[in-house]
């Protein structure tokens, strides 16, 4: 039983010193530091770019965002990949003002798939442009994205994160879930890295990347996160990614649970994947670049599941303890409240932190607020059932909310 009392305390130690660390780097989330200085003024050619597989009740209103930047209509175009189509995306899409690729491959159905070859095109063509900008088909862009993102180019920046907001943060408690984690990673994961100079991560959409970046090797991404593996592989190089506040996309997010459920076994399976294939690479960066920031991207692919592995464990041990008369049974309870309210209820009042300091609507996602611990709880099963039994298969997620830019930026 000595033995047991000893790995106890060796995770109780590792689990609390994990949050603190994280508990400190969020509070840099609000300091307001000086911006960076521009190293070059200029006016860059961006590419937005949008693969799309049959998302024609949304494909137009995105293509009308960006054709209605407050940005020189000479420096950007439109591209959509049509990826595997069969319906309306294409032609909604060029009546809109995009240009269009169409792509065939039904057995490379997957975004990442989709950007390597169209980027792999441009590459070849070698097209005069800085940088370009992907979105999700079921997004719309805020009007000052591009300019905001040209902005980060001339301080220096080469790869950026935009702020992803939601465009139906209300229509249930899942969508509302989603807009509540969002907020949360915005302020207090992304602003906060950056804020201390340490590396935010690519977040599925509405990011930039310069096109020099990937000009020597193409987008070259095998996982089902491939955000993160792109994210990751950067970092591993010792290159920080920025972040930009003022590029703001609006994403459209499941409303039904089922649906949520197979999006984030996808995202955790993704996960997974990367931990399997860039764990040993970034523990080799952190020796090679003796940096805090190589550390911190560690931490991020170790902080989920292998933290939630390790709650579990610890957990188990103080069950052990308390049916061999180790532990009372309120010394039991207490243990366990220890890890169930931090994890599920201490929450709440961070998004409610978050939501006053970034002016986001409170009245209205009361709802999604006392359901928001159910959510974080359904993500907790996807992880344990996703260590046992992985489903790697891509399944689309239907988008319906077709919605303009003023609806979308209402608060």
């Amino acid at each position: 039983m000595e033995y047991v009392y000893m790995v106890q305390q060796a995770l109780v130690w590792i689990i609390t010193i994990f949050w603190i660390y994280q508990f400190i780097i969020s509070i840099c989330s609000l300091v307001k530091l000086k911006e960076k200085p521009i190293l070059e003024e200029k006016v860059n050619r961006f590419m937005a770019i949008i693969p799309a597989h049959n998302e024609e009740s949304v494909i137009g209103p995105l293509v009308r965002s960006l054709r209605e930047q407050r940005y020189p209509k000479e420096y950007f175009d439109i591209f959509v990949i049509a990826d595997n189509c069969t319906d309306k995306t294409a032609e909604i899409a060029e009546r809109e003002g995009a240009i269009i690729y169409k792509r065939f491959d039904e057995e490379n159905k997957t975004k990442g798939h989709a950007l390597k070859w169209f980027l792999d095109k441009k590459i070849e063509e070698n097209v005069d442009y800085d940088a370009f900008c992907i979105f999700d088909a079921d997004n719309i862009v805020d009007e000052n994205f591009l300019k905001a993102m040209n902005k980060k180019l001339c301080q220096g920046e080469e790869v950026v994160q935009g702020y992803r907001d939601i465009k139906n943060p209300t229509d249930s408690w899942v969508s509302a879930g989603y807009a509540i984690f969002y907020w949360t990673m915005n302020r207090f994961y992304h602003l906060a890295r950056y804020n201390v100079g340490l590396s935010p991560l690519i977040n599925g959409t509405g990011f930039m990347v310069k096109f020099d970046v990937i000009k020597p090797d193409g987008w070259n991404t095998n996982t089902l996160t491939e955000d993160i593996e792109f994210s990751l592989k950067r970092i591993i190089k010792g290159k920080k990614l920025g972040w930009a506040t003022d590029a703001i996309v609006y994403d459209e997010q499941p409303v039904g649970f089922k649906q949520s459920w197979k999006q984030r076994t996808r995202w955790t399976v993704g996960h997974i994947q990367c931990l399997e294939e860039y764990t040993k690479p970034l523990a080799t960066a952190i020796k090679e670049h003796k940096t805090l920031m190589n550390f911190d991207g560690l931490l991020y692919l170790i902080g989920t599941l292998p933290m939630f592995v390790l709650t579990l464990i610890l957990l188990g041990i103080n069950f052990i303890i308390f049916i061999g008369n180790g532990m009372t049974a309120l010394d039991l309870v207490v243990n366990c409240l220890r890890y169930f309210i931090p994890t599920f209820f201490f929450p709440i009042f961070t998004a409610l932190l978050i939501m006053k300091l970034d002016k986001k609507p409170i009245k209205c996602m009361l709802k999604g607020l006392i359901c928001y611990p159910l959510f974080l709880a359904s993500w907790l099963v996807i992880n344990f059932k996703c260590l046992f039994k992985r489903d790697t298969s891509w399944d689309k997620i239907d988008h319906v909310r077709n919605v303009n830019i003023k609806e979308a930026s209402i608060k």
